[in-house]
């Protein structure tokens, strides 16, 4: 995860997660926002002609997955506004307030309008009709949902592997909000596929819209729990976040490699935006330099430190005190 120094020269990038994903994340978003807009118009116009309470689910699903899309697609932008004198380590963490709000939405919009449609149909039954059309417009909607998750698997895979991580794994545990979400969105849209299909067909097997109902309640109950994920891992990253400790290892790894540094005493890698983190160090540099020099050299260091690794948007390097023990 290092590169190797030679002689007089420090290694040329620190092991900090590469931010060249970007440009994927945002894909993935767009990929998600195309297929939910043409399922949710597919499920509203379905849910109009059957009645059916689960389609009516499904199609609220889908719109509050389209508008999070747009929350996404924001973040992406405001994430990337270059730092200023305001806010010199930039505007990385306003990833997490955008999707924070799609996950609000997808919680209001989605898990609440499900659950209460469904609670209505139960009291108040109505019944259901062309279910045909249904099953036609939830399995086109299985196959784009399908190709939106592949979209959002295979970037998290390609990740995963640069952090010998397990792909699921890297998605709860990601600075890339986008991802997550995306991600999290389709598996529950499939999974809600799946019981709206259910639901539809035992109401038209046993002519009781009553499964139908419970299928709208249990796609609201699933929306909830992944919005509640969403709104949690959010909430961490804004509160402040630690780099994955295997990063911080290999970064001790690569400033002991640098010839300036004798020793590093303490380290706090902090993320402050998709695939972007700060560098709070102490390190003893080598030789025996006079005060005025040594200030010097850290502002150097620092200065190298940043160009070397784009993901590194603030680094900050403090001298070590000579009792302080050497991280291992």
């Amino acid at each position: 995860m290092t590169d190797t120094a030679s002689p007089g020269r420090s290694p040329s990038r620190l092991p900090i997660p590469a931010s060249g994903q970007k440009g994927e994340s945002l894909t993935t978003v767009i990929v998600a926002f195309a297929a939910n807009l043409l399922v949710a118009l597919a499920k509203s116009v379905a849910a109009f002609m059957t009645g059916s309470a689960s389609l009516v689910a499904e199609a609220a699903h889908s719109w509050a997955d389209a508008g999070n899309e747009i929350f996404l697609l924001i973040a992406d932008k405001r994430s990337k506004i270059p730092a200023d004198d305001d806010h010199p380590l930039g505007y990385g963490r306003e990833a997490y307030v955008w999707p924070l709000f799609a996950a609000l939405g997808l919680f209001a919009a989605g898990s609440a309008v499900s659950v209460t449609h469904g609670i209505t149909e139960l009291l108040d039954p109505s019944p259901a009709e062309d279910f045909t059309i249904g099953y036609i417009v939830l399995a086109i909607a299985f196959v784009l949902e399908g190709l939106s998750l592949l979209q959002s698997a295979r970037q998290a895979r390609v990740e995963a592997e640069t952090l010998d991580r397990d792909p699921l794994e890297h998605i709860l545990a990601t600075s890339d909000p986008t991802l997550r979400a995306v991600f999290a969105e389709d598996s529950a849209a499939l999974i809600g596929l799946v019981i709206a299909a259910a639901g539809l067909g035992a109401h038209q097997i046993t002519g009781s819209s009553a499964p139908d109902a419970i299928a709208s309640i249990l796609i609201g109950v699933l929306l909830g729990i992944v919005a509640l994920i969403l709104i949690n891992r959010n909430r961490r990253f804004l509160v402040g976040e630690l780099a994955d400790p295997r990063v911080r290892t290999a970064t001790i790894k690569a400033l002991m490699a640098m010839p300036e540094v004798a020793r590093v005493t303490y380290i706090r890698l902090e993320i402050v935006g998709p695939r972007q983190v700060s560098l709070i160090a102490d390190v003893d540099l080598s030789g025996d330099d006079k005060e005025s020099r040594l200030a010097v050299r850290l502002r150097d260091l620092e200065a190298r430190l940043s160009r070397s690794t784009p993901a590194l948007v603030g680094v900050v390097l403090s001298l070590s005190a000579p009792d302080e023990p050497t991280l291992a």
